[in-house]
C-alpha cells in the first residue's frame, strides 16, 4: 500500500502501540499529518486563491486532461447529458487549472486524473466520475448510487488501469478540442 503525502506537508509519522495478551498479539496503528512547513517553504492558502472562481458561479468545475481523448469525449458526454448546465469544464493544464488542482491538494502538473472542484470539497479518481454522474441527467445519478456500492479501492483500481493506459487505448491531441 503507497502513501502519497502532498508536497507542503511534513513526513508522516506513525505511531504504534503494542499490545501483548497471552494468546495473541494486536497492534495499533494511528497516522497523523503535521501540516507544519519546511524551511522557507511559503504557505498559501488555495481555497482563499482560488474563491474567485465560485463567487459568481457557484456550479462545479470538472478539471480534465486537455489533450487526452478519451478525456475530451468524457467533456462531450458529460456537456450532452447535462441539460440543466451544472457542470463547468477546465483543462488541467491552463493556469486555472493548475490553480484548482492545488485547491484539491494535487499537485500542479498531476494530470493523472479527473477532478471535481465543488465550493467546499473536491473529489478525485473514481468519486469523482460518480460525483459527476450525480450532476447530470438520468439515469446516471441512479447508476451512480448503485456504483458507490462498490468498494473505492475496486472502483479506482478500475479507474487507475484506464487511466493509466489512455493514450495507448484512444490516443492524444496536439491541443484541448474544448
Amino acid at each position: 500500500m503507497a502513501l502519497i503525502v502532498p508536497v507542503n506537508c511534513a513526513p508522516l509519522t506513525v505511531p504504534r502501540r503494542a499490545h501483548v495478551s497471552s494468546r495473541r498479539r494486536r497492534f495499533g496503528v494511528s497516522a497523523s499529518l503535521s501540516s507544519r512547513p519546511r524551511g522557507d517553504a511559503v504557505v498559501v492558502d488555495w481555497v482563499k486563491e482560488t474563491a474567485s472562481f465560485f463567487e459568481q458561479d457557484s456550479r462545479p468545475i470538472m478539471l480534465f486532461d486537455g489533450v487526452c481523448n478519451l478525456c475530451n469525449g468524457g467533456v462531450k458526454f458529460v456537456r450532452d447529458n447535462d441539460r440543466r448546465r451544472n457542470i463547468r469544464f477546465e483543462a488541467l493544464q491552463s493556469e486555472a487549472g493548475k490553480k484548482l488542482l492545488q485547491r484539491s491538494g494535487r499537485a500542479p502538473d498531476d494530470i493523472s486524473s479527473v477532478v471535481l472542484v465543488e465550493k467546499d470539497r473536491s473529489y478525485i479518481k473514481s468519486e469523482a466520475v460518480l460525483k459527476i454522474m450525480e450532476y447530470i441527467n438520468l439515469p446516471f445519478p441512479q447508476l451512480a448510487f448503485f456504483l458507490q456500492f462498490v468498494p473505492l479501492f475496486v472502483r479506482d483500481f478500475v479507474y487507475e488501469n484506464i487511466a493509466d493506459n489512455r493514450y495507448n487505448f484512444f490516443g492524444r491531441s496536439d491541443s484541448c478540442e474544448i
